[in-house]
């Protein structure tokens, strides 16, 4: 399938009959990128919404609409400047293979303001432009629904913010999982489902008499309003996560704004003094513990060079002392030698030679040791050996008093962070609103989260009473009615259902599986972070996704930077859409969103030319910008240029060709 042209006549912001050529198919080379560039509120999001209103008609979902009737919604289109009698129209002609053959049709979609019937005039054109196909008007629905199904569309008619929201929940948004749904064919055995269960109680009531019937509808009526109830209370329990969610981020930039604000500090200001209390009097102990130290050796540490200078001079003194003491015992024996000598019968001349030789000896001996100086000091060994022990409590003395300083030094520093954190802490009266701000928000939190349990525990209620009521629709039946021929069709019809729930489980696994390969190919394809993810995983339930890595460990999805977050969900998106095996067009609004550059650059060279036979990328000036626009006109990717050049003054815009912002 491929769009090949786009016709807006006064249609919201396009004035006046506008024509958008669609076709990819310029050169014998097709390029598959249609490019369209306009700026905030300029009319790109309304070129998306004409398209799915061309297909789809009342069913369509367009972004504009919101809960509008679809005639309101047909009024809001209408452009402000139109003359009233002038009708809005917006044609889509598109190409298709039917039998074999490519084949034209051309929607047309009429309205004109405040029409009495609410609804628009639709009409079919064939391939000449000319002769109505009039059995399509009739059976457009369910045509449509063969080339590209509504359930669907959202998988190739997409924009940023439903990237966004796909990429920032932990499980994909409704649209998306009904999407999924349809793609899988899991509506098919719903709905099969459903209508074997319409089929059953026909049947039921066909077989019962009045007594019977009675009952029967009594029971079918109860069975109704508690499905009714199920339904209301599923979307209760679904606003009040939604609720909590909203809270608890209320409740963070609070407890954010509490601590930034000096309110974490503040309700800390008594813990806080009493530390700095509790630091200031080791100080002082410490100071204290330094003065005891300054009043015994310490102070000798100022003389350091004195005190080696009066040790080594009582060692010398002392050492030139036992050597005098030595010479004069000597001196003494030489004496006594001498006279033994002149007692003996020696010459006077030999004992006068050896006077002259013990003088001289002694001389000799100790001329070295003899002092340069008067000695000073006069101190005594034990004088002496005082001081060694001076010197030594005096080391240890200067050793508790290095340890203590450093124990000093960080106690001040210790007491200066905690005078600037209590300097810095609110004030009472502004930590009291900070307070109470955060104690509001949790408070809502809890109530929140009461109220989601309680209606959590009231949808469980309902379950219970659906299936009790169910049974007892079954017991009744199995009791009170014997038609042998529909009670066969009741069974089978239960047995067919037990198959179908089996068939379904069986179809998703095999589904999901593939698809699972295809959203990783996808994503790796598109990552520059080949290592991030070996495997991912859809819980069948949910359809959420769930990251591992290459030693089997999963990858929590906050580790994704905000970028990766909507890379993982355009490779979603993109795996959907391959798995559907549908060739169709591919339209992106808002296409590039918070993308860092790399990831850009990913986008513009790997997914936007291979997305699809044909991408209509409908982009402002800072997604695809100069640098983007050129890598892609380098590839020859584009096909066709447009620019909705949009007038703030007449609150219109115009399509011009063959342009973009560059």
């Amino acid at each position: 399938m491929i769009f090949l042209e786009l016709v807006l006549q006064n249609f919201g912001p396009y004035s006046g009959r506008q024509v958008i050529n669609l076709d990819p198919r310029t050169e014998e080379n097709p390029r598959p990128i249609l490019l369209l560039g306009g700026m905030n509120g300029g009319g790109k999001t309304t070129l998306m919404d004409a398209i799915r209103l061309a297909l789809y008609g009342q069913r369509a979902q367009c972004s504009t609409r919101g809960n509008l009737s679809y005639s309101d919604f047909l009024n809001q289109c209408v452009n402000s400047k139109a003359n009233p009698t002038d009708k809005t129209r917006i044609e889509l002609l598109f190409e298709h293979i039917e039998d074999d053959k490519p084949i034209k049709y051309r929607i047309v979609r009429t309205w004109e303001k405040n029409p009495k019937d609410g609804k628009d005039a639709l009409g079919i054109l064939g391939d000449d432009d000319t002769w109505p196909v009039d059995y399509l008007v009739n059976i457009w629905d369910d045509y449509i629904e063969n080339l590209l199904p509504l359930g669907i569309s959202n998988l190739f008619l997409f924009d940023g913010e439903q990237v966004k929201e796909l990429a920032e929940q932990e499980t994909p948004p409704q649209m998306v999982i009904e999407a999924i749904r349809g793609l899988l064919g899991l509506e098919l055995a719903d709905k099969l489902a459903i209508d074997l269960e319409v089929l059953v109680n026909r049947k039921r009531k066909e077989m019962a008499d009045t007594r019977d019937l009675a009952n029967l509808e009594e029971i079918e009526k109860r069975l109704l309003q508690q499905q009714d109830d199920y339904q209301t209370t599923e979307q209760e329990l679904a606003n009040f996560k939604t609720q909590i969610e909203e809270l608890e981020t209320i409740q963070r930039e609070a407890l954010d704004k509490f601590v930034s604000e000096g309110g974490k500090i503040a309700a800390e200001r008594s813990q806080l003094e009493e530390k700095q209390k509790e630091k200031t009097t080791a100080l002082e102990t410490i100071r204290q513990s330094l003065c005891e130290l300054a009043a015994e050796f310490l102070p000798l540490a100022l003389i350091p060079n004195l005190l080696s200078q009066v040790q080594t001079q009582g060692a010398n003194e002392f050492r030139n002392q036992q050597v005098q003491l030595a010479r004069d015992v000597l001196l003494e024996r030489d004496k006594r030698l001498l006279e033994w000598l002149s007692q003996l019968a020696i010459a006077s001349t030999q004992i006068d030679k050896i006077q002259s030789f013990l003088v001289d000896d002694v001389d000799n001996l100790y001329a070295s040791s003899l002092q340069a100086e008067a000695p000073w000091l006069l101190a005594d060994e034990e004088s002496l050996s005082q001081l060694d022990n001076v010197r030594y409590h005096l080391q240890n003395a200067r050793n508790i008093a290095k340890q203590k300083l450093g124990n000093l030094k960080n106690l001040e520093e210790e007491i200066i962070t905690l005078e600037r954190q209590v300097q810095t802490a609110a004030e009472p009266e502004v930590y009291q609103k900070l307070r109470d701000a955060v104690d509001a928000a949790q408070k809502e939190v809890v109530q929140a989260k009461a109220n989601y349990e309680t209606t959590r525990h009231k949808l469980a209620a309902l379950t219970d009473a659906i299936e009790i009521t169910k049974k007892e629709l079954k017991d009744y039946t199995d009791k009170n009615i014997d038609h042998k021929n529909r009670e066969h069709i009741i069974t089978s019809a239960s047995k067919v259902q037990e198959t179908l729930k089996v068939f379904r489980e069986k179809l998703t696994l095999r589904k999901l599986n593939k698809l699972e390969e295809e959203v990783k190919n996808c994503f790796l394809y598109l990552l520059h972070k080949s290592d991030l993810v070996f495997r991912i995983a859809i819980d069948t339930k949910t359809f959420a996704l769930s990251l591992f890595d290459f030693d089997g460990l999963p990858v929590p999805k906050h580790r994704l930077s905000a970028g990766e977050k909507q890379l993982l969900a355009i490779a979603f998106l993109w795996g959907l859409a391959k798995v559907s095996g549908l060739r169709l067009p591919v339209a992106i609004d808002t296409p590039l969103g918070r993308l860092d550059s790399s990831h850009r650059n990913n986008l513009v060279e790997k997914y936007f030319p291979a997305a699809s036979h044909q991408v209509i990328l409908l982009s402002t000036d800072t997604e695809i910008g100069k640098k983007e626009v050129e890598t892609l006109r380098k590839n020859e990717a584009i096909a066709r240029e447009y620019q909705l050049k949009y007038d703030s003054a007449t609150r219109q815009t115009t399509v011009l060709e063959n342009q973009y912002f560059w």
